[in-house]
């Protein structure tokens, strides 16, 4: 199981665990890399459990604060770009909900 500390999850990372200086933890791209690689039929709630010790509420709060990150963009801009397009859609699809005129 990947152990997922709470700086990964609140978006501040401080880089130690990145030799590279790339300012993205272990933890940081292991949580990119299970959205790149995420294709099995099995729940994915499963995985992020038994990978990451978190709950999807949590793992996806943790997932959205790590894509507004310029280091998660410059490790892996193709899929960074689609995480934002598709929280930006959801986001705009509960705006539009929320704003349709009652008939």
């Amino acid at each position: 199981m990947v152990s997922v500390r709470a700086s990964s999850i609140d978006s501040v990372s401080d880089g130690t665990d990145d030799p590279a200086g790339g300012g993205l933890t272990d933890d940081d791209r292991a949580m990119l890399d299970f959205e790149a690689d995420w294709r099995s039929s099995r729940r994915k709630d499963d995985r992020v459990r038994a990978l990451f010790g978190l709950s999807m509420p949590r793992y996806y709060q943790a997932i959205n604060a790590l894509i507004d990150r310029p280091e998660a963009l410059a490790y892996s801009p193709v899929l960074v770009q689609r995480l934002r397009r598709l929280r930006d859609a959801r986001q705009a699809a509960r705006s539009g909900a929320q704003l349709a005129p009652l008939h």
